[in-house]
């Protein structure tokens, strides 16, 4: 069959549609050509279950009561410790924390362990029992022997009569 005997056996509308339907088609192809670059989504640099903070409440009354913030609780050293930080607000409150009278403690309900901060011959305690000064961050470490604590894991840390309940380790 000619182009000529084709192109009048079919009525224009129905020609119009199917080269319509012949670009649409290929206009698909080319869309979904793998050799193009796929879209770029944001992936969080922190997996869902270390992006836990403390509810706001918690925040303002650990800033009110105990002149603190940005606690945090880290695994450092290959899992063998695990550190506690903490940003001064007010120096007076949060004395407190720093009194090497008390003795701090890491609780993990979900390991059933309790954490200790160990004392080294030549260096003493792992924590920084200077009086603290506004503004600056402190930190203590605790023993993890047994690596029974992991990032993860839902802690509490007592220190004296502070406690702060649900910090996740990072």
């Amino acid at each position: 069959m000619s182009a000529n005997r084709f192109k009048a056996a079919i009525p224009i509308w129905i020609r119009s549609i199917l080269v319509g339907c012949i670009f649409s088609v290929s206009g698909w192809a080319q869309s979904a050509n793998p050799a193009a670059p796929a879209p770029r989504t944001t992936t969080p640099a922190v997996p869902p279950r270390y992006r836990h903070t403390l509810p706001k409440r918690a925040q303002e009354y650990y800033a009110t009561v105990w002149g603190v913030d940005s606690l945090s609780v880290k695994s450092a050293e290959s899992g063998e410790l695990i550190r506690f930080s903490y940003r001064v607000l007010d120096a007076a409150k949060a004395k407190m924390l720093n009194d090497k009278k008390n003795e701090p403690s890491l609780i993990d309900p979900q390991a059933g362990v309790r954490l200790v901060v160990p004392t080294l011959e030549k260096v003493g305690q792992l924590r920084q029992s200077s009086d603290p000064e506004a503004g600056k961050v402190y930190w203590m470490a605790f023993s993890n022997k047994g690596r029974y604590v992991k990032p993860g894991h839902v802690v509490n840390i007592v220190i004296g009569n502070f406690r702060a309940d649900g910090l996740i380790v990072r």
